[in-house]
């Protein structure tokens, strides 16, 4: 099965690091990559840009609403994810409990299903 780990993150967090601190966090989440990639249970992984540029985009009354970011009522982001394949239940909480993201945020563990099919084993 498939899971997808979610980094959730203060949308300011990244603000509040000097240079050498973002580095290293980086380099922590590489090689946790990489060790996932090792075990070839890694399908993908990206870090994502900071909600400051990210845009919204939604149907209301049949017009397109485009809301560029920063979004003030954001409590959390999503900082970026990690894909894994074949793995279990029990093995996706187990990456997602070594995540070095853990320790300074939240990992979100997400199974793939079909949007329409709300029946995942667990």
């Amino acid at each position: 099965m498939s899971y997808m780990l979610l980094i959730i993150e203060p949308p300011n967090q990244r603000a509040t690091r000097t240079e050498a601190e973002g580095r290293a966090a980086y380099a922590a989440m590489q090689r946790f990559a990489e060790a996932i990639a090792a075990k070839g249970q890694l399908k993908a992984v990206e870090s994502l840009a900071s909600q400051s540029s990210a845009v919204r985009v939604s149907h209301a009354h049949g017009q397109r609403q485009v809301l560029d970011g920063p979004f003030a009522e954001a409590k959390e982001m999503v900082g970026g994810f990690f894909l894994l394949q074949n793995v279990t239940r029990d093995e996706a909480l187990a990456w997602a409990h070594a995540c070095p993201a853990a320790r300074w945020c939240t990992v979100e563990v997400r199974a793939l299903a079909p949007c329409f099919d709300d029946s995942v084993v667990t």
